[in-house]
């Protein structure tokens, strides 16, 4: 059965899985949209080979840090692994806590602070357009 399935995988013409570790992808740097504080980011897919076609990647919004409000042009997923954080989308704001995901709508104004006394860990996930 394993055999059939490994086959089956090379005969489908997919590229072979890429395994990343955050420690090879983890630089400090300013936020994203307005540079309002400092972060953590683990660029996970930027490691990946081309095609791909979803941005991965995690954050770590330092204590009063923020993605400023910026449009987007995709959906787009916030998902809180530690910390706590104020999501805004189109000037509704939300409070995020551990376990918690913002799903964010294609043409939305959207942004995310940093609250409480530790920093704000968060996975983003959204497609990557394609070029023409």
């Amino acid at each position: 059965m394993t055999m059939l399935l490994l086959a089956a995988a090379a005969a489908s013409g997919a590229p072979p899985m890429a395994v990343i570790d955050e420690k090879d992808v983890r630089r400090e740097e300013p936020t994203p949209h307005g540079q309002i504080g400092m972060s953590t980011a683990y660029r996970i897919s930027d490691a990946v080979p081309q095609p791909r076609r979803m941005e991965f990647r995690k954050r770590i919004l330092h204590v009063g840090a923020a993605i400023g409000l910026h449009p987007i042009a995709h959906d787009e997923v916030y998902y809180v692994l530690s910390g706590t954080g104020d999501v805004t989308s189109d000037g509704e704001t939300r409070k995020l806590t551990p376990g918690m995901a913002a799903y964010l709508y294609d043409g939305a104004v959207v942004g995310i602070r940093q609250t409480g006394t530790e920093p704000l860990a968060l996975i983003i996930s959204y497609p990557v357009m394609d070029k023409k």
